[in-house]
């Protein structure tokens, strides 16, 4: 591919570029994206499609609505969700993580640290509180009332002739199903700014008054399913019917309201059928209907758009999105895995561009239903966003990014309430940045250089000093507290992480765990890159950073291999170390190093791929091994990593992650995809001089790409 370069270097030798195809035709992106649209043929209750703007996602069923939604209770739940709907349970007893018993654990040296500990993950009625509170709310179902001639509901079985599209060029879900021999064809959008939903229905069924509409609330809980329909006298639901053919529903549950907002095709009723229940029930003189229902957390005086009004600006947004944004074609490879991979790439755009691109983190199913309570896993913060600088997306990543300012206040009492300097970021929270009490989560330290290098992915794709004003605080605080963090060892006479710490490959005792390779390497990167910020801001070296990094313990190795942390003698000895996350291996991963030696990292990357458990690693796993492949020279491994064929890497018919039978959706695994594809694709600092360096370059691969940004 002839391409041209344009370099831009930022101070301190870090740099970035874009690209631009010159010399050969640009990219065909609609055919790009169109080959990969989603068309499922059966009632496929595996594979839900979902539409969405990234603050607001609404997941349907066959129906292009959410009408079986039982059919999806053990699978993934139809949901719709939004970044701002969050609900509590009533809290008599005035619980609070600021009150909670935190639990000391001497460090190194003995002094006593305090954690929000859930000894032996035996929750009391507290800690459950804690951690069920605030859990996302299901907004309201919207779905189908569909009746025999008889009068019957019809059951997913009655339906046939199921044709369903995802129109990813147009952000549309196309369905066509029968029953009785009766066609539907239903068109469902969602508005790329408003949180509001809209549908278009055809059929003969609607004058014979056997389709009619429903929108169903339920009382909020955190399990997975997401909505409550158990308790219909726990929550309120106010309907103000302003003419025939508007409504705004006002909901209550406990302490926490929001707005639901309907308009419909003049002609149709609005029928109150049960406690939170309501039908729209059309003439007989009608062939079609509409409907537009959108969602707001205060009441708002706005017009609601009709279904065209929605069309448009979503048929705009989702063009300029496929237009703009990185691409990667493949379509002239021999290797026959080429389509796998790219139509992998392209449903991993749409799902993170629907499902992460709020103004707050995501929780790991997204917007799509709960897990974890639909909490914020900030170690999974890199994994989900940190794509959208590589895939010049960047105004999508810093949405969120800004919430760490937000939260910077509660971070920091966190680190004083622990005897640290700076902030230490939450592992498991919510919008206020609360701390969920647990025996793994609060011990973690991998997520706190993350907004260092998010900071930093931002700067190099804009090498602008407002980006370094705009986060220096969050960089800076973030790299007291790692300097603070790290516990000065009189015997070794160097600084050490740990204990206590639990770290990236969540299976070592966190009170007896010390100096992980990843969490080593990671440290003095975000260190050294804090170090970075303040030079270019014309500010001296911090000497409590510099002194760590000086002093820090070196990387533990044995027998040629790193190993997985410096309490692990036995890593490749005793096969129980063998699972959960390979995590040594993003030393050289999505961390570029330092101080890690090529040869050394080699051999590990050697013997996990031969002796890992791979049935116990998650998705994610996949793309952070070929990142090390391919930052090891090594690019048909890093293809072989990222397709590897396990339980773990399957994406469905939607793109979706399957884990496990409770979490069968798992965003950080494409948002991983994506950015180490685009890293192979582009390159990283120090690449070989060459098109796609981490892609084989055996006659069998044909990279095509366009604005992508190179990593780290």
């Amino acid at each position: 591919m002839s391409i041209q370069i344009r370099w831009q270097f930022a101070l301190a030798g870090f740099f970035m570029f874009s690209i631009l195809a010159v010399g050969a035709a640009p990219i065909d992106r609609l055919a790009l994206v169109t080959r990969h649209d989603v068309v499922l043929t059966n009632f496929d209750t595996s594979n839900p499609l979902s539409v969405g703007n990234g603050g607001f996602c609404f997941t349907v069923d066959a129906t292009g609505l959410q009408t079986f939604p039982g059919a999806f209770e053990k699978t993934t739940p139809l949901g719709t969700l939004s970044d701002w709907g969050w609900h509590t349970f009533p809290n008599p007893n005035h619980w609070s993580i600021d009150t909670f018993h935190f639990k000391e654990f001497p460090d190194l040296n003995g002094r006593l640290v305090p954690y929000a500990d859930a000894p032996g993950n035996k929750l009391t009625p507290e800690m459950k509180w804690l951690r069920e509170n605030p859990h996302r709310l299901d907004l309201g179902q919207i779905g189908f009332v569909l009746k025999h001639a008889d009068g019957s509901p019809v059951s997913p079985n009655d339906l046939t002739g199921i044709n369903q599209k995802l129109d990813l060029w147009n952000g549309k879900i196309i369905s066509h199903f029968e029953f009785d021999g009766e066609p539907v064809d239903v068109e469902t959008i969602c508005h790329p700014t408003l949180d509001a939903v809209a549908v278009r229905v055809v059929s003969p069924l609607i004058k014979q008054g056997r389709l009619a509409l429903q929108i169903h609330f339920p009382y909020g809980t955190g399990d997975t399913k997401t909505a409550d329909w158990s308790q219909p006298d726990a929550h309120e639901t106010v309907l103000g019917q302003p003419d025939s053919s508007h409504a705004e529903f006002y909901r209550k549950l406990d302490d926490d309201t929001y707005f639901a907002m309907a308009c419909w095709s003049n002609g149709a009723t609005l029928t109150n059928v049960a406690k939170h229940q309501y039908e729209i029930l059309p003439s007989s003189k009608m062939n079609q209907l509409e409907l537009v229902c959108a969602f707001s957390s205060a009441r708002t005086a706005a017009k609601l758009p009709t279904f065209a009004e929605t069309e448009s600006p979503a048929q705009e947004h989702w063009s300029s999105f496929w237009k703009n944004g990185g691409a990667i074609d493949l379509s002239g490879s021999k290797d026959p895995r080429w389509f796998e991979l790219e139509r992998r790439i392209v449903l991993s755009q749409y799902l993170m561009a629907i499902q992460d691109a709020s103004a707050y983190p995501p929780a790991e199913t997204g917007l799509t239903y709960n897990s974890w309570e639909g909490k914020y896993h900030m170690e999974m913060y890199f994994w989900h966003e940190a794509q959208f600088a590589l895939w010049n997306r960047l105004p999508l990543l810093e949405k969120s990014l800004g919430w760490y300012q937000q939260i910077l206040p509660r971070a920091e009492g966190t680190a004083r309430k622990q005897g640290y300097a700076g902030a230490r970021w939450p592992k498991m929270t919510n919008p206020n940045g609360a701390e969920s009490p647990s025996p793994v989560g609060p011990f973690l330290i991998w997520e706190e250089p993350h907004p260092i290098l998010m900071a930093e992915l931002c700067y190099r794709a804009q090498s602008d000093p407002v980006v370094l004003r705009r986060y220096s605080e969050v960089v800076f605080q973030t790299a007291n507290f790692m300097a603070s963090y790290a516990t000065w060892n009189t015997n070794k006479q160097c600084y050490v992480l740990g204990p206590v710490l639990q770290c990236a490959q969540e299976i070592f005792p966190k009170d007896k765990t010390l100096d992980p390779t990843f969490e080593l390497t990671y440290w003095r990167w975000g260190l050294e890159t804090a170090q970075q910020w303040r030079l270019r801001l014309g500010l001296p070296r911090d000497s409590k950073w510099d002194d760590v990094l000086q002093k820090l313990a070196p990387l533990p190795t044995a027998d040629g291999k790193y190993l997985f942390t410096e309490t692990t003698p036995d890593s490749y000895t005793n096969p129980k170390w063998n699972a959960d996350h390979p995590a040594v291996l993003n030393a050289l991963g999505f961390v570029p190093g330092p101080g890690i030696d090529p040869t050394t990292m080699s051999n590990t990357l050697d013997w996990i791929w031969t002796n890992w458990n791979w049935r116990d690693t998650w998705g994610w796993d996949y793309p952070a091994i070929a990142m090390t492949a391919a930052r090891l020279g090594e690019p048909e491994r890093a293809i072989d990593a990222i397709l590897l064929d396990t339980p773990k890497n399957h994406y469905g018919l939607n793109g979706h992650v399957y884990q496990r039978p409770n979490l069968t959706i798992y965003l950080p695994a494409n948002g991983g995809l994506l950015y180490a594809l685009a890293l192979m694709a582009a390159g990283w600092d120090g690449a070989p001089d060459r098109n796609a360096p981490g892609f084989p370059d055996n006659g069998q691969w044909n990279v095509r790409w366009e604005n992508l940004h190179r990593a780290p």
